[in-house]
Order: structure tokens, then C-alpha cells, then sequence
């Protein structure tokens, strides 16, 4: 703007001084030929009055001498006479002359002309004398344009005074014109208005400022509504544009351990040089979904890659979805081992009875063996029964069935009715099983309590001595805690081993869970209704000397 200023100005006042110089000698020529004409023509009228009266022989070089003006006596036919500042015998016949041919109709004539002879610009004036001669008195002016060439230094001089003057007092004023523009508070425009004609502008300037504050806050609510929906994602989310990483969340940070500082506007190779990454990247840039999986630190995860796409379907971008999928694979593992587990475990007691049945049937059998194949058929479908229950249970517990209504329960109570259920068979096996502790209640499902602490006190009697001792124990632990407690002291486990005992079909002692009939379920059926309950599970044992398993409930 200053800059403009002074451009504007400087070009302003040359064009000022040129017009002003211009029209000032224009004027000044005008005025100054107009006053020539006046004296020429009074000067030819008192020489032709004179000359009437004392004849030609009066004009001598003295009188020449005594004015500035060209004197010019013609004779009737255009022969020059006299010249005052020519010499006559060089002088061409002025029969040709405007002002001689007018001055001999009209008596008087005159004419402005360029000089033939002196080169100049000249006016001149002509008097018919009395004898038919012509008397004629001419004086040169300077053209308008030699005027103006003869004042130019003194315009340029002018100028450059001017000029200095000027960009000295343009640039004060510019400065003084542009510092309340430049004091302006931008943030409230119409505050300080120091200028009536900046008004609009900063009226403008103020609404836009109010649109594009409630466009911020506007993007600002989103991009927390965005940072709140993806920081407490449990998977990874990777935003990128087509050279680099625009926003990565909490999770993903965490999972390749990086922050969020080494990731934002660097590539994407920042985050993680696991060439699975690169390349569901790369395959969603060519304009593809992507989707595979990749090992990262020990665990599975799914890794979905799509493009974004601009409106003429340009990829402008990708977004990278971080799935883990390790319990997912795990689970999936643990159904097809259970498949295959729940066919095998159901296909020896059902061949077992199809080839006992068989026997009995074509009369292979010897009658006294009959009711030794009827007893073993009869076993093996009690088996049969039990595996068929628990899977039935364990379903049961996996859908987490609606059906399963909670409520208060007395676990002490349901471990009274565990242990009457369970002392026959104790005392079959020489087991001394015992309670203690004190009701507690709490939330839950009485079915599924009872099943848990009978498969808990069931296993303790399996896999214990004869003559060995159950333990059960029931206590609070805190204001609103419980635990149960199964105690034996029969064959103890393994610590290899205590991390599996909970699987489906997992048995510590194959042999002897056969001999028992067990169906390698119960702590299965334990440890899912654990779950439902928000229970949690410890296990100490030690081969040999028996086993603690503690159910805490919150």
C-alpha cells in the first residue's frame, strides 16, 4: 500500500508540474504574440504616417536601430526597398508575401509565419503608404515548443526538487495514514474504526471472523467427538493421507510403541516396519481393500486396509483398522478341538455298547457273560449320559443364556447341599470329606454355583487317595467378597499343568479319569461359570501332596 502511495503521488505531481509547465507557456505564448501583434501594429502605423508626410529617405539605419522590429519598405510590383536587417540585393521579391498581396487590396494585412530567411517564427504587419508602396514591420517569436525546450532543465531541476519533496512528505504521510491499519485488532475490527471509509471492510471482516470462529469451535467439537471415539478404541486405527500418517490412536501407539509425536506427518513407516503393514498400505493407495492378517508382538491381529477416495475417485487416503484376533484364533482352535474332542470322547462309549449290544445280540455271548457285557453296556451309557450333561451345561454357560436368572445366594447353603450329595460316594472311596466357614451371599445363578463347587469337591474325591481328606471353605474376604475353597490332599498337579486343567477334555491323569468315569469337563463348567459370575480362579498344588483351588467372587 505504501508503496502504491507513493507511486501514485510521485506520478501525480510530474504529471502536475508537466501539465502546469505546458499550459503556463501555452498561456505566456499566447500572451505574449498578442502583445507583440499590438506594438508591431502601432509601430507600422506611426512609420506609415511618417512616411506619408517625410517620404521614403526617412528610414536610415538609425531609425532601424532604434526599435527591436524588422523593417521592410516594398515597392507596388514586390521589389524590396529597404530591410533592416538584410541587405537588400539579397533579398527576393516579396510580391509573394500574404500580408504585401493583402495590404495592397485592404490597405493593411498581416500574417504569422515561419521566416524564410531567419528560420524563425514571425509575425508580421503591413501598411499600404499613400504612394502605393508598402511599409512592413514584422519581429520573430520563439515557437511554443523551443519556449518549452528552452525551460526544460529548469523543469527537470523543478522535478527533482519536487519529487525528493514529495516522496519525503508521501512516505511521512503514508506512515501516518498506514499505522492506525496496522494497529487494527483483527480479532474485534469494529472496535476502532480509524478510517469512516474502512467501515464496510471491517463490518465484513468482523462477520467473517464470527463465521469462521463458529466453524473452528465446529471442527473443534468434531475432532474431539473423533479423538474421544478413537483414543478408547481397543483396536488400532491408522489414518494417512497419500504420503503420511494424519492421526494415529491410543491403541495403535501402544501396540507398535511408538508415540504420537514420532508418527503425525512422517511416513507410514514410522509406525512400524512390519511388511504386512506395508503392504495392506500400499494395496488400499492402488485403490483396493486390503485385508490380512499379521503377527506383532507374540499376538494375531487382522489388519483391514481401505482407501478413501476423493470426489473423482482420486485416493487422497487410507484407513488402517487393527484388529486383534488372538482369542478369536484361539477360540476358533478350541471349538474345532472340542468338535474333535466331543466326537472321539462319544465314539468309544458308543462303540463300546454298539459292540457289547453285538455280542449279546448274535448270541456270541456265553450267558454268564451276558450280564457282565449288560453291566459294561450300562456303564458305558451312564458315561455317555454324563459327557451329553456337561456339554449340554458348558453351551449353556457359552451363550450365557437369558434364561439364567440371577438372585441372591447363600454359597454357604449350596455348599451344605454339594457336600450330602457327595458323601456317599466319599465313603465309597474312603474319602473323609468337611465344611466350614460361614453364609455368605451374593449375585448369582444356583444352579450354576452348585454346578461349579460339585465339580470342584467331584474332582477332589477323583483324584485323591484312599483315606484321604476334601476340605471345603466358604468365607468373606473384604466388605463385599467371597471365596470358596476346594482343599484335597490326593495326587496333586503339575505347574506345567495348571495353566490347561481348565480346557475342555484336558485330563492331568488320563488313566485314572477313564477308571473314574470322568468326563474331562468339570473344571470346563467351572471355569465358564466363573465367568458369568466375574469370578476369579487360583490354583496351588504340588504333585503329591494335593490341591487348593479358591473361587474369588466380587
Amino acid at each position: 500500500m505504501k508503496k502504491k502511495i507513493l507511486k501514485n503521488t510521485g506520478l501525480l505531481v510530474v504529471l502536475s508540474i508537466l501539465f502546469t509547465f505546458v499550459i503556463m507557456n501555452i498561456i505566456m505564448y499566447e500572451r505574449s504574440l498578442s502583445e507583440m501583434k499590438t506594438t508591431i501594429q502601432s509601430e507600422c502605423k506611426n512609420l506609415k504616417n511618417i512616411l506619408d508626410q517625410a517620404g521614403e529617405e526617412y528610414l536610415t539605419q538609425e531609425i532601424s536601430d532604434l526599435t527591436s522590429s524588422r523593417l521592410t519598405l516594398i515597392r507596388r510590383d514586390g521589389t524590396v526597398l529597404y530591410e533592416s536587417m538584410e541587405p537588400v540585393d539579397l533579398m527576393n521579391d516579396h510580391d509573394n508575401r500574404p500580408e504585401f498581396r493583402e495590404a495592397l487590396k485592404e490597405g493593411r494585412g498581416s500574417d504569422l509565419r515561419s521566416s524564410e530567411t531567419l528560420n524563425e517564427q514571425g509575425y508580421y504587419y503591413a501598411m499600404m503608404l499613400e504612394n502605393g508602396d508598402v511599409i512592413r514591420v514584422s519581429r520573430n517569436i520563439d515557437t511554443v515548443v523551443k519556449s518549452m525546450l528552452s525551460g526544460i532543465v529548469i523543469v527537470l531541476v523543478l522535478l527533482m526538487i519536487l519529487g525528493i519533496l514529495a516522496l519525503i512528505l508521501v512516505n511521512r504521510m503514508a506512515a501516518r495514514l498506514i499505522e492506525p491499519i496496522n494497529q487494527l485488532d483483527l480479532e474485534d475490527p469494529t472496535r476502532n474504526i480509524a478510517y469512516e471509509e474502512l467501515s464496510p471492510l471491517l463490518v465484513r471482516i468482523d462477520r467473517q471472523n464470527t463465521k469462521i470462529r463458529e466453524q473452528m469451535d465446529q471442527l473443534r467439537q468434531n475432532q474431539e467427538e473423533y479423538l474421544a471415539i478413537t483414543e478408547y478404541m481397543k483396536d488400532g486405527l491408522i489414518v494417512t493421507n497419500n504420503k503420511v500418517v494424519l492421526s494415529i490412536n491410543r491403541a495403535a501407539q501402544e501396540l507398535f510403541d511408538v508415540t504420537q509425536e514420532d508418527c503425525v506427518n512422517h511416513d507410514i513407516i514410522t509406525v512400524g516396519r512390519n511388511e504386512a503393514v506395508k503392504r495392506a498400505f500400499l494395496a488400499a493407495l492402488s485403490g483396493k481393500s486390503d485385508e490380512r492378517t499379521a503377527d506383532i508382538s507374540g499376538r494375531t491381529y487382522q489388519l483391514l486396509a481401505n482407501p478413501v477416495r476423493a470426489e473423482k475417485e482420486d485416493v487422497t487416503g487410507v484407513v488402517l483398522l487393527i484388529l486383534d484376533i488372538t482369542e478369536k484364533q484361539r477360540a476358533e482352535m478350541m471349538r474345532k478341538e472340542f468338535s474333535a474332542n466331543v466326537s472321539h470322547e462319544l465314539k468309544s462309549p458308543l462303540m463300546s455298547i454298539s459292540g457289547y449290544a453285538e455280542l449279546i445280540e448274535n448270541g456270541v455271548a456265553k450267558p454268564e457273560d451276558v450280564k457282565k457285557f449288560a453291566g459294561i453296556i450300562h456303564s458305558e451309557a451312564a458315561r455317555l449320559t454324563s459327557l451329553v450333561e456337561d456339554i449340554i451345561k458348558l453351551s449353556r454357560l457359552d451363550e450365557k443364556s437369558e434364561q439364567l436368572s440371577m438372585e441372591d445366594v447363600d454359597l454357604f447353603e449350596v455348599a451344605c447341599e454339594v457336600k450330602d450329595h457327595l458323601e456317599l460316594k466319599a465313603e465309597q472311596q474312603r474319602i473323609d470329606i468337611g465344611l466350614c466357614g460361614n453364609h455368605v451371599i451374593i449375585t448369582g445363578v444356583h444352579q450354576v454355583l452348585y454346578e461349579m463347587i460339585y465339580n470342584l469337591c467331584e474332582n477332589a474325591i477323583k483324584y485323591n487317595h484312599a483315606g484321604g481328606h476334601v476340605w471345603i471353605n466358604v468365607y468373606s474376604e473384604g466388605l463385599k467378597g467371597a471365596v470358596i475353597a476346594v482343599k484335597d490332599d490326593g495326587i496333586g498337579i503339575d505347574k506345567s499343568e495348571q495353566g490347561r486343567i481348565f480346557e475342555r477334555f484336558y485330563r492331568v491323569d488320563k488313566s485314572h479319569s477313564r477308571e473314574t468315569g470322568g468326563t474331562g469337563l468339570g473344571l470346563s463348567i467351572v471355569k465358564h461359570g466363573a465367568l458369568l459370575h466375574n469370578a476369579k480362579i487360583q490354583v496351588e498344588s504340588e504333585i503329591g501332596r494335593g490341591a487348593e483351588i479358591r473361587v474369588y467372587f466380587s
